[in-house]
């Protein structure tokens, strides 16, 4: 009964019933994420150490990159599994939902290897300062243990919306959030264990948010499966879930590169400098994850669109999403905007640093009411199977439109120019989407349309 009530929700109920229904516990839960990564920088800055504030900031990046990981087998796997549940390969989905569990272990359990064994080399990397390299290295040492299970609960808190399940998804990624956010003022303040408690925290809520996902498929419920005797990667399952699980990654990859590129640039200006920069960074997560969380939700349902060719459904689930991500990424810049002062005092407490992070804000938001409409668009490339365009406009927002932004803005308006890059990289990114999309959705549509021709055509001839 269950399993048909998903079936109800991606294929007969009601456009913008279906969307809220799928996107307003996805944005529940990146607002989870959202919290669970404030919540770190927060508490740490309730040690009115800002030092340890700009430490949290460039370790971040690094901790990202496991995200970005889970992401190929979770943005990827829905991708895959949404089309084969449209047209009745409940097999295929299996196989895919378990090589994204199996391949979500392995991957985690060797980059957490590879963080080990060139932690000092990275260090470097990242642009530590003699001040911030001990925090840094103690909170990844740390992470690390729980690489495995970060990548899971990513990844299976987008696999499992494939079957329409996004409030389920969504609980897996509060419990996790919420165990995260009530261990760190306990492990940061009041046994004193600073970023270290920050750190433990975090592996704490990630293992528990990991398993909530893997206990729900051994009880059964759902029609996919992370069994070891359904993993696979031939028959296209390896080829299938990385040819947009990649592009989809890409973005978070590049995010933490280019992170990684801006912490190294803005630190010749300072610790405190960085600390402003981490803040205001994740001050624009706000709308990010409004914008973020749309898309995500609204996949599935695109998918299982073009899986099971309805087209007039498709159009009209991706016309009612643009207009909702509109709507709500610029009331969340608004809001985000006026509360702009107050957010950033909970985190800092040097005066330099806090003015910073108010004019790095008022900066970056000047462009962020466009998400919504931009990961709608990248989402709706993905459900179609479109890799190459997802490639393209993610290497774009966060890579060869922006890091050369970096050095070009940086180095004729010093840092306020560094800061421009983003809004720059926002409209030029967002106008490239928009340009590969109606080229793809062409292509796809016209693509499926002479094929249904060509079937109708034999089907009156035999």
């Amino acid at each position: 009964m269950k399993k048909e009530e998903n079936k109800d929700i991606l294929n007969e109920m009601s456009v913008p019933k279906a969307v809220l229904r799928n996107v307003v516990p996805a944005i529940a839960a990146m607002m989870m994420m959202l919290i669970y990564n404030l919540a770190d920088a927060f508490f740490i800055g309730q040690t009115n150490n800002d030092i340890l504030v700009a430490a949290i900031t460039i370790a971040t990046p690094v901790f990202l990159i496991y995200m970005a990981l889970g992401s190929i087998f979770g943005m990827g796997g829905t991708s895959v599994i949404s089309r084969a549940l449209g047209k009745g390969d409940i097999d295929f989905a299996k196989k895919v939902s378990s090589f994204c569990m199996w391949g979500s272990v392995i991957v985690g359990f060797v980059f957490s290897l590879i963080l080990w064994l060139f932690m000092d080399s990275i260090l470097q990397i990242i642009g530590v300062s003699p001040d911030t390299a001990g925090p840094v290295r103690s909170y990844l040492n740390i992470v690390t243990i729980a690489g495995p299970a970060v990548m899971i609960a990513n990844a299976f808190s987008n696999i499992i919306r494939a079957e329409g399940l996004s409030v389920k998804a969504m609980i897996g990624m509060l419990i996790g959030n919420l165990i995260n956010i009530i261990l760190d003022p306990i492990l940061i303040l009041w046994f004193g264990w600073e970023i270290e408690g920050a750190a433990i925290a975090t592996v704490i809520g990630n293992v528990v948010g990991a398993s909530y996902y893997i206990l729900y498929f051994y009880k059964g419920k759902s029609i996919l499966s992370i069994k070891l005797k359904d993993f696979s990667i031939k028959n296209g399952v390896l080829r299938h879930v990385f040819a947009i699980g990649v592009p989809a990654s890409l973005g978070t990859v590049l995010m933490s590169i280019s992170q990684i590129v801006v912490n190294g640039l803005i630190s010749s200006y300072g610790d405190m400098a960085v600390a402003a920069i981490g803040v205001s960074m994740r001050v624009m997560m706000i709308v990010i994850m409004v914008g973020i969380g749309i898309g995500q939700g609204v996949q599935p349902l695109l998918g299982y669109c073009v899986g099971s060719n309805n087209w007039h459904r498709y159009r009209d689930v991706f016309r009612f999403s643009i207009i909702l991500a509109f709507g709500l990424s610029l009331l969340s810049t608004f809001f985000s905007y006026i509360f702009t002062e107050k957010i950033v005092s909970a985190f800092l407490t040097d005066l330099n640093a806090l003015e910073y992070s108010v004019e790095f804000v008022y900066i970056f938001m000047s462009t962020a009411s466009l998400f919504g409409v931009f990961y709608v668009v990248l989402n709706a490339l993905q459900a179609m199977g479109e890799a190459t365009p997802s490639l393209v406009i993610n290497i774009s927002r966060q890579g060869i439109i922006y890091i050369p932004s970096l050095f070009i803005l940086n180095s004729m308006f010093g840092m306020y120019g560094l800061v421009w890059a983003q809004p720059v990289a926002d409209v030029l990114s967002l106008l490239l989407a928009g340009g590969l999309y109606v080229v793809a959705y062409r292509r796809v549509y016209y693509g499926f349309t002479k094929q249904n021709q060509r079937l109708s055509i034999s089907k009156s001839i035999g």
